[in-house]
């Protein structure tokens, strides 16, 4: 099976290709397999909404709860265990990407449980344990980037685990959490670690900024506010990518990660993250094309993922000295009177609720089945 030209370009343009779906369904079918052999797949994202929609669908899941139902456990160590199975059989078939390319790929993601998005004892504790139960080095631990979750994303690195940080949508906090990975890599090697064994990403979250921003500029209507839709994500995201530059690739706060490099630690890649296309207005591969830059994550839906195998265009790093100019749009968002520091606080904020309303609703499904099952 031959890669598609063009994601097989977009990964030569320095972008990873990361699905960002997982199910039962999709492992034991081979779907999985056939996307990394055609659509140069080299790592997953799960969250508790993919997690939920799994279990909601068809019959994969059946005999596992039966079998769960029948020795007892409750409902928490039952999704704790339907979960965990399916990211490490994930981890299993993108092992060879993971030793192809050195630990910086072949990675899934699985999230601590969304309700301890503000407690940072209980991240670490969940981190830590999730980390020992999948048992495997291309792991990552989701943890949000809440102000709750800085000391606990430094903590779970000091013990040598590998995390993905989600939920991050201004750059602010992004800077707040490459300095909570530059703590955890100085804190792991003094705790002995291999920091060439930790590797992280920063998921930094690009439509749901359009989103509340162009719902907020429709509603202010006028021209100026008008012609500004569309482009707070893609402008954000640059700004982003600057930061990052600054920090980890010869900008003017490099040094820190410099030090940390001459011991072995790696580079904290940006991952793109909500790049599905939520305005059909909108090029429904936008978030990919405006957003291609070397040691870079992509991570996409299925159906976003297939649109940019059909027409997706590439016109080389479009992210690079954007900075500039992606201030002039935040600028002009100001004027026009979108007050970004609350955009942000309520993205956040909704962002952790969505993401405990689909835990939810997975624990009271999984809940009813276990009933069922034990009642048959």
């Amino acid at each position: 099976m031959a890669q598609n030209e063009n994601l097989a370009a977009l990964s030569a343009a320095g972008v990873s290709v990361w699905l960002d779906d997982l199910s039962r369904d999709r492992i034991r079918s081979g779907n999985l397999a056939e996307l990394i052999a055609t659509r140069s797949v080299v790592g997953v994202t799960t969250n508790p909404t993919i997690f939920q929609g799994a279990l909601s669908k068809g019959h994969a899941y059946d005999d596992q709860i039966k079998e769960l139902a029948a020795r007892g456990a409750d409902v928490d160590a039952a999704i704790r265990t339907i979960t965990t199975d399916d990211v490490r059989a994930a981890c299993d078939v993108l092992a060879e990407a993971f030793e192809r390319s050195g630990g910086v790929d072949g990675r899934v993601s699985i999230e601590v449980d969304p309700r301890y998005a503000f407690d940072a004892e209980k991240t670490v504790a969940q981190a830590i344990e999730l980390w020992k139960i999948v048992d495997r080095p291309n792991l990552f631990i989701k943890i949000p980037a809440t102000e709750e979750g800085l000391p606990a994303i430094t903590r779970v690195l000091a013990e040598g685990i590998s995390v993905n940080v989600t939920l991050i949508f201004s750059v602010e906090r992004y800077r707040s959490v490459m300095g909570a990975y530059l703590d955890g890599l100085r804190n792991a090697r003094i705790a002995g670690h291999d920091l060439a064994r930790i590797h992280s990403v920063a998921s930094f979250f690009v439509s749901r900024v359009d989103t509340e921003i162009d719902s907020r500029l429709t509603k202010i209507g006028t021209p100026e506010a008008l012609e500004l839709r569309g482009k707070a994500g893609i402008a954000n995201a640059h700004l982003a990518y600057a930061a990052y530059e600054d920090i980890f690739v010869g900008g003017a706060h490099t040094s820190t990660f410099e030090q940390l490099a001459s011991s072995g630690g790696n580079r904290q890649r940006p991952l793109w993250a909500s790049t599905g296309v939520k305005n059909p207005d909108y090029s429904d591969t936008m978030y990919i094309t405006e957003l291609v830059a070397p040691n870079t994550v992509n991570t996409l839906p299925e159906k976003t993922l297939e649109a940019f195998a059909d027409h997706g265009e590439l016109r080389g790093d479009a992210a690079s000295g954007k900075a500039a100019a992606a201030q002039a749009i935040f600028d002009r968002l100001t004027a026009v009177g979108i007050d970004i520091p609350d955009v942000f606080a309520v993205l956040e904020r909704e962002g952790v609720e969505k993401f405990e309303k689909s835990w939810d609703e997975l624990l009271s499904a999984t809940s009813a089945e276990l009933d069922s099952a034990g009642s048959n």
